[in-house]
């Protein structure tokens, strides 16, 4: 049996026919791969003395990571990779509720496989950079490699706030890409102006809460924190982080 044709059986005995199946795989991979990106550009802002508060690096990361989220599983999925945009869709009927809670558990479930992912890649940094304590608060913290926390003059209030209105402008700059009637981006470079969108948004409301704009990309990563040993501090509002 020659190579290609072994390759071709191959393919067809692994194939996925069920459409959910295939969309949910898609999700999946679009999300590991959006939080994977950005989570790294975290790790290395916090871990490397150098790089330490270059919060543009972490901007650049987390923007061409949705760039290729979107790229990686927009034509089976629509590559949504955030409960908040698979809700909007679903007002909007684009998309069906009944699909609603299983890509939610598929988008947190990618972010925390990818947050493991990123924990053993940066072990050793993480380890070395914490003096061996994994802490939420201290000048040695590094739970904000994987979530989000806020600045120390931010009230709940505030915080609450500052996301709804991220994630409304960040959700009316998506719906105008998208919509066909309005001035037209060229067919496949949408993924690049919605990074740029991330990105715009991340350098102007990115000082209270560091801007994650997505439920499961805070949500899982954080559960993957409480889990690998920073504890349950990390699901509180914590003051004085720094």
């Amino acid at each position: 049996m020659s190579t290609t044709s072994f390759l071709t059986r191959a393919r067809g005995l692994l194939r996925i026919r069920n459409q959910l199946v295939r969309e949910c795989l898609a999700e999946l991979l679009a999300t590991f791969m959006l939080i994977i990106i950005t989570l790294s550009s975290s790790a290395q802002k916090i871990t490397s003395f150098e790089m330490k508060g270059n919060l543009l690096t972490s901007y650049l990361g987390g923007a061409l990571a949705v760039m290729v989220g979107i790229y990686t599983a927009g034509g089976i999925s629509g590559a949504h990779m955030n409960p908040a945009f698979s809700f909007a869709m679903c007002l909007i009927e684009q998309f069906p509720w009944w699909k609603f809670p299983i890509f939610v558990v598929v988008q947190t479930l990618g972010s925390f496989i990818s947050a493991g992912a990123v924990y053993i890649l940066y072990y050793d940094a993480i380890w070395h950079y914490s003096n061996g304590t994994l802490t939420v608060s201290g000048p040695r913290e590094t739970a904000s490699i994987f979530a989000t926390y806020p600045a120390d003059y931010v009230s709940i209030a505030n915080g609450f706030l500052d996301q709804v209105i991220g994630t409304g402008v960040l959700m009316v700059g998506v719906m105008g890409i998208m919509d066909a009637r309005n001035k037209a981006v060229p067919k496949g470079l949408e993924p690049v102006v919605v990074a740029l969108l991330v990105l715009s948004i991340e350098s102007s409301m990115g000082a209270n809460c560091s801007c994650p704009l997505n439920p499961a990309r805070d949500f899982g990563p954080r559960l993957f924190t409480y889990v690998a040993g920073w504890g349950p501090e990390v699901f509180r509002w914590v003051e004085g982080r720094g």
